[in-house]
């Protein structure tokens, strides 16, 4: 072979390299033309958001196309069932979130959620789930992670987190705990900003580390690195661009040899400061081994600039080839996993089917009673501003379930700025179910919510975030999150309560 062939040859393995590390999103129902040819030149992975899922049926049809290209392909999606979920992102998922799965703390049953959810993306071709979330929400105040989290109990949030990992993998998808190191005890949403977490080592140690050397013990396929600040580890730079913690930490320190995955790059904790070429080459120079990316950049444009970043950083010396060769080699090893993995028979009858709404009716809280009325309740829900890892686009609350239940129900969305006078007006002499997520976290909730149950002692509330004010109405239901199941489960309570029946 000639100098100018091998020098040929290096450069082509580079870029199919640089492209096997990538994560992309795309627009679109079916695969465009240039995924798929980028697919046919190395390109290992694709992700899924919700703008490209309209049904179980049309989502198989898509990986069946991707996977036309490229047999092994790695699809990738956000679902973690709960608040967050592409699967059911227009009607809102049939399984209930970390915080519900948390507050029944039955890890068999987490276990059995998380086989089932993973039964259900294995049929519909997806094989790699950014999820679950190892996070401890010890901070309630947390935008981001909240109902996300298992807890605030640092064991119970690692034998939850185990049991996820377990029972997803059971099924043939590749699990990826999030955000390392954890980003639990943050006041700021890393989509927005960079996040800072100033904790001693000491207290790292003992409560955010915890779940997840309780995921790598469960064998987690896969781990996603947080964009936080944590200067007990690494004082200048976020965790997903740190060698100190990406490789120090978690490679060598915590042994872990699988697959590590970045948030997204897009988000402007990273896109804001260090902007997405430099900080994808950082990333994979960290020990980083896949670039996630299409959340809000989902175009051909965008793959490209990101591998033409990273291979004229190989050539200019800034990012070793033997690192990118490596990470390729682990992006291509988990797709072998998947394809070769054999999923454990679904578990039998209606523990299987029927289980999201089961495990949602175990973790409701009830607390008082309401006595039964003649006329069929308004419902009115109090709505903040979707975080976007959850997304505006996915209903929440029981108000449809109940109507289905209580035909002639009423109903009626008050954001910020909606007073109780409003509601109590529209409500005339109806039992008022005032639904809330993260009312502690929101004041003008709580003083509506003050308001209606001075005015209207009857009324009925039901929280559907983290509940951590302390109960009030005559009724009040935790839900410990807003999936679908969750909303089902609070309005056979109403209407169980509000008919006599």
């Amino acid at each position: 072979m000639t100098v100018l062939a091998h020098r040929a040859t290096a450069s082509d393995e580079v870029t199919r390299d640089a492209l096997a590390v990538l994560q992309p999103g795309f627009e679109g129902t079916t695969a465009p033309a240039w995924l798929l040819r980028r697919i046919g030149e190395g390109l290992t992975s694709v992700g899924l958001f919700g703008r490209n899922i309209a049904s179980p049926e049309q989502l198989a049809a898509l990986t069946a196309q991707l996977r036309a290209e490229r047999d092994d392909v790695l699809v990738a999606i956000d679902e973690e069932g709960g608040d967050v979920t592409r699967l059911e992102v227009r009607g809102g998922s049939s399984f209930p979130g970390n915080l519900a799965l948390g507050a029944v703390d039955d890890t068999g049953l987490t276990r059995d959620v998380a086989h089932e959810l993973g039964r259900r993306l294995a049929e519909c071709g997806v094989n790699l789930n950014w999820a679950p979330s190892a996070d401890v929400n010890s901070n309630p105040d947390n935008p981001v992670i909240g109902v996300r989290s298992f807890g605030a109990d640092t064991h119970l949030a690692a034998r939850h987190t185990a049991a996820y990992v377990e029972g997803l993998q059971a099924a043939g998808v590749a699990a990826c705990t999030k955000h390392f190191p954890g980003h639990g005890d943050t006041n700021v949403d890393s989509h927005h900003a960079l996040p800072r977490i100033d904790v001693d080592l000491d207290t790292l140690v003992a409560r955010e580390l915890v779940p997840f050397r309780a995921a790598i013990e469960a064998g987690t396929r896969a781990v996603m690195s947080a964009h936080i600040l944590v200067p007990a580890l690494d004082p200048t730079r976020p965790a997903t661009l740190s060698p100190q913690i990406l490789t120090g930490l978690l490679r060598k320190e915590l042994g872990y040899e699988g697959l590590i995955v970045t948030d997204g790059m897009e988000m402007n904790a990273i896109a804001g400061t260090y902007g997405i070429e430099r900080g994808s080459v950082l990333a994979i120079a960290a020990g980083a081994d896949a670039i996630c990316v299409g959340g809000g950049l989902a175009d051909e444009a965008t793959v490209l600039r990101l591998r033409d970043a990273l291979v004229a950083a190989v050539h200019e010396g800034t990012l070793p080839q033997e690192r990118l060769a490596d990470a390729a080699a682990r992006v291509r090893a988990l797709a072998a996993w998947t394809r070769a993995a054999r999923p454990d028979a679904r578990p039998e009858g209606s523990r299987a089917s029927g289980i999201g709404l089961t495990a949602a009716r175990r973790a409701l809280v009830v607390t008082g009673s309401a006595g039964p009325s003649a006329a069929r309740p308004y419902v009115a829900t109090l709505t903040p501003v979707a975080n976007i890892a959850v997304g505006d686009e996915t209903p929440w609350g029981p108000a449809a379930e109940l109507a289905e239940l209580l035909p002639g129900t009423a109903s009626g969305l008050y954001p910020r700025g909606a007073t109780a006078g409003e509601i109590l007006a529209a409500a005339g002499e109806r039992t008022v179910v005032a639904v809330v997520r993260d009312a502690h976290r929101h004041a003008w909730m709580t003083e509506v919510l003050d308001a209606l149950v001075e005015a209207r002692p009857d009324t009925v509330v039901v929280e559907m975030g983290l509940p951590r004010a302390e109960p009030r109405g005559a009724l009040h239901i935790a839900t410990h999150g807003a999936a679908r199941v969750c909303g089902r489960a609070a309005a056979e309570v109403v209407a169980e309560a509000v008919t006599g029946v």
